[in-house]
């Protein structure tokens, strides 16, 4: 008697918390946009998405795991993509990859980490949350202050005197990118 109530009980808990969904991202791309201190030049340009996860009950995402490969970074001008790649920016030799970890889901907001350039910082980001054919379509903007990364080049922040050289330090992350 005292195991068939324990099944029942796990029966009862087993259908009241429904089992996560386990989804690989598809091979996606990441649009990052940039700006000047001064004036409106806002450079953009894109970088590829190397792997990802995400886990779900439904439209909950209860787990998420995100690898960008930031030798992939790309801009119009091959110059600029060069060095955003380079030391001076996101030093791609040494740190191939950046990876973001959710920690939580809460009301259309992804909290997590973020590691870039070896060093992790909590980040936040209003994401939606759609279903797609075999799976989720997930969408948003990511702003991102580069210089909590140690991305300090023309940074007014550390640099004076810069004029219109100075570039600001928050610079947004867009996605669009499918689970299944």
């Amino acid at each position: 008697m005292k195991s068939l109530f324990i099944l029942a009980v796990f029966l009862f808990l087993s259908a009241a918390c429904p089992a996560s969904t386990a989804y690989r991202l598809d091979p996606g791309t990441l649009t990052w946009t940039g700006h000047a201190e001064a004036g409106s030049w806002a450079p953009q340009g894109t970088v590829r998405v190397r792997e990802g996860r995400v886990e779900a009950d439904g439209h909950a995402v209860r787990a998420a795991r995100v690898v960008v490969d930031m030798t992939t970074i790309t801009h119009e001008q091959a110059q600029l993509a060069e060095h955003l790649r380079g030391p001076d920016f996101f030093d791609a030799a040494r740190f191939p990859t950046a990876v973001f970890e959710l920690t939580s889901f809460k009301e259309g907001r992804a909290s997590g980490t973020l590691t870039l350039k070896g060093i992790t910082k909590p980040v936040a980001f209003p994401v939606t949350v759609e279903p797609a054919p075999g799976g989720l379509r997930l969408r948003g903007t990511a702003t991102l202050d580069r210089t909590q990364f140690g991305v300090n080049y023309n940074s007014t922040s550390f640099f004076q005197n810069l004029g219109s050289y100075a570039i600001r330090n928050d610079f947004q992350v867009t996605f669009d990118l499918l689970a299944r």
